[in-house]
């Protein structure tokens, strides 16, 4: 974090297909080693798949999936006086969705599926009727930000 100026957020341009940009960031963090058309082609695998087992929108299906796994809360730690305090603080909406994207992506990728389509479709799928292990990531941070609320004062 650079002390003089604000860092200028970049714009992402939003993806050909859906024309949305939550999908090309979606996109953008699946890659790897910059094979951005590897990944275009999983997602995009992905959502004909979820259209034909669901019937509705996947885009629908897939902003909803992103919705159920964004966190309100979560811990920072902080020192006092020589200890360590696990601090509850608020999340920030950028922060929410970069997070909830992570999970589901980290997730899909420690799936038993064959295939990184079929793991995607399936975590997606999870997320969208609230259970699977983005989820269950997102509750645990919310459970340790509920427990440290006694630490909720050294907010800073």
């Amino acid at each position: 974090m650079p002390r003089r100026k604000v860092v200028q957020r970049r714009e992402i341009a939003p993806d050909p297909v859906y024309n949305d940009v939550l999908v090309a960031k979606f996109i953008n963090c699946m890659m790897r080693c910059g094979k951005k058309s590897v990944a275009e082609k999983i997602f995009y695998r992905s959502m004909d798949i979820i259209a034909n087992k669901t019937k509705e929108d996947p885009i629908l299906i897939f902003k909803k999936a992103i919705e159920n796994c964004k966190p309100t809360l979560e811990v920072k730690s902080r020192r006092v006086g020589g200890a360590t305090y696990q601090v509850p603080v608020e999340v920030r909406p950028e922060r929410r969705t970069s997070l909830a994207i992570r999970w589901i992506i980290k997730a899909a990728r420690e799936r038993s599926e064959k295939g990184m389509v079929q793991k995607l479709v399936a975590e997606i799928i999870d997320a969208f009727n609230g259970r699977g292990s983005a989820i269950k990531k997102r509750d645990d941070t919310h459970k340790m930000a509920e427990a440290n609320k006694a630490f909720a004062h050294y907010r800073w």
